[in-house]
């Protein structure tokens, strides 16, 4: 047993030994010492001795040499050092420009010292029409979107829609009351709207939250918008007073800035009772019912949906053809559930002919109104429409005569400066070729449409510009006959 404990001990110092750099002679002396089944272990360390031997021979035996190797030690200890530091750069890295940790099209972010949130969207092809620009609800959809995510990114989302831990804790939900927006432009597809938001207190048991959308690109201003919102208890569907703790949790982002002065909200026409009375059109659908897509996650109509149901479904195509919304005020009185049935009402209170001859920007003006067809008020809306910018181009100064015989072939636009809201304009046109000409001089007209083969016969050069003088817009248009003009005229 005692020679047994030996061999085993002396077989480990022969390893050691090895490793250590003992000489040839001493490894070779305990290789007599080993147990059989050892003896090729051994056979690798004299191997090993053998090619080591000259290094062996360059490097003595000295106090230095006999020390541990503490390379790995040392690295191990910095791998562990760097990657400490590391994270630590990173849990306490405060960039200097806070664009640094912008993603274009990420969930967005929170600027101005935590007052304002803002993220960007790009239009896509989904969300335009058929003039190719965005919907007055895709815009709408991203005011609504900007506004949740605000909650989330601040850290007061709670499990409700939009709600905070508070809300949470004493079933509250978020309901809007009232919604004013103006519309400057339109985005076009492909463009990237830029959105901010931010709340302020209203009154004592509300909250104002304010949009203004701008070209991400350019900076100009494509929307403004203001809200105010109340608290509803989620169960009893009864208004309820803003608790002190829901305050506390909200209060510190109020930022008294708003998007839409006073002075602009007034002269925003208010929601009355004018639908069915002394009407110059009105239009009415019935039957309307809420589909399951149209519910949000407190289980009544989206407010944006509303929006297209008071546009869409009850404004007149003669509206929505040559014009576009150029502002709205919504006025929320009741929620509607996913068993509703509805109707929607229209009283539209002026011509779309009128705005050519009067040059004004806002002529048409309507009233709607969304109810329960048992006659309780949904929604009531007052909307102010303006021209497309190609109609008022093409159609505000061009003669009569023009427009009556002759269709557009094309058209180039030169834009020089922005107009807003409250401008007055005036539109210039010279045409380069009486109309009267070419019903009257057959000659010229048989030759000159059905021989040459042009479309074309008639050029105008149109100027919009301001009253004070400055240029909006320079534009040259060419007309060619109408299909059944031409074909009775050439033959």
């Amino acid at each position: 047993m005692r020679r047994e404990g030996t061999t085993v001990a002396q077989k480990v110092r022969a390893s050691v030994a090895v490793v250590r750099g003992a000489t040839l002679k001493e490894v070779q002396s305990w290789q007599g010492l080993l147990p059989p089944q050892h003896s090729s272990q051994v056979q690798a360390h004299l191997l090993q001795h053998q090619l080591e031997a000259p290094r062996m021979l360059l490097a003595p035996k000295t106090f230095y040499n006999q020390l541990p190797d503490w390379s790995m030690l040392l690295a191990a200890i910095t791998t562990i050092f760097l990657a400490a530091e590391k994270q630590w750069t990173l849990l306490d890295w405060k960039p200097k420009k806070p664009d640094m940790l912008v993603d274009t099209f990420g969930f967005g972010r929170i600027i101005q010292d935590g007052m304002v949130f803002r993220q960007n969207f790009m239009i896509r092809s989904y969300e335009i029409g058929a003039d190719r620009t965005a919907s007055i609800e895709t815009l709408m959809n991203h005011l609504q979107e900007t506004a949740l995510n605000h909650v989330r990114t601040a850290g007061l989302l709670g499990d409700g829609f939009g709600a905070t831990p508070e809300m949470s804790k004493r079933n509250l939900i978020w309901v809007v009351s009232k919604i004013q927006l103006l519309v400057e432009q339109y985005p076009a597809w492909g463009d990237t709207v830029q959105v901010d938001t931010w709340v302020a207190a209203a009154g004592k048991n509300g909250m104002r939250r304010d949009w203004h959308v701008r070209d991400y690109n350019s900076g100009r201003t494509i929307l403004r918008a203001t809200s105010v919102w109340v608290m509803m208890h989620k169960k009893t569907r009864r208004l309820s007073k803003m608790p002190d703790e829901v305050r506390a949790e909200i209060g510190p982002y109020f930022n008294d800035r708003s998007a839409i002065t006073e002075e602009q909200s007034e002269k925003l026409a208010k929601t009355g009772n004018k639908v069915g009375d002394d009407a110059t059109e009105q239009f009415i659908r019935k039957g309307l019912t809420p589909r399951w897509g149209d519910l949000d996650v407190n289980q009544h109509v989206n407010n944006v949906k509303y929006i297209g149901w008071i546009l869409e479904v009850s404004a007149p195509i003669s509206v929505l053809e040559k014009h576009e919304l150029a502002s709205m005020t919504l006025d929320y009185r009741k929620e509607c559930g996913r068993d509703s049935v509805l109707q929607s009402l229209t009283t539209v209170s002026g011509e779309c002919t009128s705005i050519g001859a009067d040059k004004q920007a806002s002529a048409i003006q309507c009233d709607h109104l969304l109810q329960l067809e048992s006659g309780a008020d949904i929604v009531k809306a007052h909307t102010e429409w303006r021209p497309k910018r190609s109609h008022a181009a093409a159609e505000n100064a061009a003669p009569i005569s023009v427009l009556e015989k002759h269709e557009l072939a094309s058209m180039t636009l030169d834009y020089r400066k922005e107009c807003g809201r409250d401008s007055v304009l005036q539109s210039l046109t010279t045409v380069s070729g009486e109309c009267t000409s070419i019903g009257a001089d057959k000659q010229a007209s048989a030759i000159h449409i059905g021989a040459d083969k042009q479309a074309s016969a008639i050029q105008c050069d149109h100027l919009l510009q301001l009253e004070s003088g400055a240029d909006i817009v320079k534009a040259h248009t060419e007309w060619r006959p109408k299909r059944s003009h031409a074909a009775a005229e050439n033959a």
